[in-house]
Order: C-alpha cells, then structure tokens, then sequence
C-alpha cells in the first residue's frame, strides 16, 4: 500500500513519502523516506497565519480613514469646494499623514488664489464700467454742443461763448480723466517710482495755498497755513507731494460752504522722528458709512455733486497709492454737518 507503516502515527502530524527513480533502468521497489511535520510546526504556522491576517485587518482600518480622507480632499478640491476644508481634522505624524496635511495646505492655497482671481475679475469688470461711463459723459456733452452749435448756428455771441466753454469744460474734464487714469495705473504697477529727497514742507504748502487761492475765492472759502516753530523738512518725492496736497486741498474746498476755511496743518513730533500733516476743513462733513471707501477708484459719496464739481473720482485713490509708496496712510476723519480731516505721517530729515 502507499501509506504502509504511516498508520501509528499520532493525529496532528503530516507525513510525506518521497522515492528516487531512476529514469536510466527498470524502476526498483522504492525506498521510502518519511518525512514528518511535527505538531509545534503547524501549530506556529497556523499562528503566523493568523497574526498575519490580524496585521492587515488593523492596518485596513487604520488606513481606510485617511485613505478616505485624502479622497475627500481631493474631490473637495477637484470640484473647488473649499468650504470644509476648514473643519478638516489632518492627524500629523508619519508619512502618510504627512501626504494628507499636504493636499489640505495645497487645497487651502488654491481656495484663496481662486478667491483673489475672482476679486480681481470682480474689480476689473466694476472699473472697466466705470471707466467707460466717466468717458462717455464728457464725450457725450462735447458732442451735443457741438452738434448744437453746428445745427442751430446761434447768432447771439454770448449763447455761442457757452456752448463754447462748455465744450471747453468738457475737454479738460476728459484730459483730467485720462491723465489720472494713466497716475494709477503706473502706481500700481510700480512703474511710477518715488524720487525722494528732504523737502521743505513749509514752502510746498505755501505754494500749493497760492495756486488753490483762485478756486477758495469763487467758492468763498479762505484758506491758511499753521506749523510748529522750527519744523523739519521729510524725506519725499515733492512732485508726487504736491499732488496729494493739491487733491486734498480742492476736495477741502470743493465740498464746503460759503464762509467755509481750510486749514493745512503741520507738526512736527520729533519723538517719532517725523511730521503729521493734516488737511482740516468746516465742511458738510462725510457719513461714517463712506469712509472706508473714500479711496477707491471712482467711489463717490454723491454721484452727482462730484460730477458737478469736475472730479474724476480718483484723486483719493491717487492719494492712496502716493502715500502707499511713502510708506504712509491716509488717516480720516470726519463728521456730516461739521467738517473732515484728511491726514498722514512722513519721516523728518532733521528734528
């Protein structure tokens, strides 16, 4: 029988019969070598078996949760549902857990690059329709006068004069326009670099009250200077300057009444090395509401007394971005029906 000589063995061990043929000559009665695997042997393996199958039973369900997550995060970030990445719970520790933390810092970087492209694409769209308004105002006005005066042919020379300095009205308003349109954007691109030097702030206050003389007159409000003995000169671009002082200045005046003053105030506070000037006027005064977008381009608190009074709705802004490369702010102050105060900071040269 095959298995002769295997029946007294005890239950639990293998036994193999292995024989030797030889392929060359008739094959002999085989000469059996038993082989035995003892009890100890399966047993371990059995146990081996069932650690390995443990193992990966824990592993799965170690790895399943976080395997899951990083899948979610995934797909949040696919379909750019940023919204609950912020409840996401990224354990840290090995590699793995290093992997998931990696896609919810990478989802959190494409959320806000998303949003800032979609700020910019909002803000690009609003000044495209505010630029093409503003534009289309004084074109419209030229053109209507112009037509006028070429259909009716008014003989009377005072009614052709108006048409006339309307015209001419028009065609500043529109060459203002332009002109600020070209200052911010160079300032915002950092094409338009500041050329800073001391300056002598008493004497380009001066200068500025002198040229805005004619306007505060027609519109009967005076002007004047106040300044701390001994005041420095600051370190800045005295063109770039003059420009934020003549924008101030004319808003100050601009938005007053009759028996109105502006006030150009400098002090120097040599504590913090530096002067504070502070543009300080009586008039109507602005809504708290308004405030926080003074400086926006093309943001007006009245529609149409800011047309009235031929502004383009950037000089604020322009002011802005001015100081923005002084490093320095815009401070505002105000209060309806009593009167505003626009002011900033700028580095003393000597105190």
């Amino acid at each position: 029988m095959p298995w002769q000589g295997t029946q007294s063995r005890p239950v639990g061990q293998l036994v193999f019969k292995l024989a030797a043929y030889s392929m060359l000559v008739a094959a002999a009665p085989a000469a059996a070598t038993l082989f035995v695997v003892g009890s100890p042997l399966l047993q371990w393996g059995l146990l081996m078996l069932i650690w390995a199958a443990s193992v990966l039973l824990v592993a799965t369900r170690l790895l399943t949760p976080r395997l899951t997550l990083a899948r979610e995060l995934l797909a949040q970030i696919r379909n750019r549902s940023f919204e609950n990445l912020e409840q996401a719970q990224v354990p840290q520790g090995d590699e793995l857990n290093t992997l998931i933390w990696e896609v919810y810092r990478t989802g959190r970087v494409l959320e806000k690059e998303i949003q800032q492209l979609q700020r910019m694409e909002d803000y690009r769209r609003e000044f495209l329709g505010n630029v093409s308004h503003e534009l289309k105002t004084p074109i419209f006005s030229i053109r209507g006068f112009a037509e006028t005066l070429l259909e009716a042919n008014p003989e009377d020379e005072a009614t052709r004069q108006a048409f006339l300095q309307k015209i001419l009205h028009n065609a500043d308003r529109l060459a203002h326009l332009v002109r600020d349109l070209s200052d911010i954007s160079r300032l915002e691109t950092g094409a338009l670099q500041m050329q800073m030097a001391p300056c002598n702030l008493v004497s380009l206050v001066r200068e500025v009250i002198e040229s805005m003389e004619p306007l505060a007159a027609a519109r009967q409000v005076s002007l004047r200077i106040t300044a701390t003995e001994n005041m420095p000169s600051v370190l800045a671009d005295r063109e770039r300057l003059r420009q934020v002082l003549v924008n101030l200045v004319d808003n100050a005046i601009k938005y007053n009444n009759p028996g109105g003053f502006v006030e150009v105030r400098l002090e120097a506070i040599p504590q913090q090395h530096s002067v504070r000037v502070a543009v300080v006027d009586n008039g109507i005064g602005i809504a708290p509401q308004h405030i926080p977008r003074l400086t926006e381009r093309f943001y007006r608190v009245d529609r149409s007394r800011s047309r009235e009074q031929g502004g383009t709705g950037l000089g604020l802004a322009i002011v802005k971005h001015i100081l923005q490369a002084h490093r320095t702010r815009l401070q505002i102050e105000s209060t309806p029906g009593r009167g505003s105060t626009f002011a900033f900071v700028l580095p003393a040269t000597s105190v």
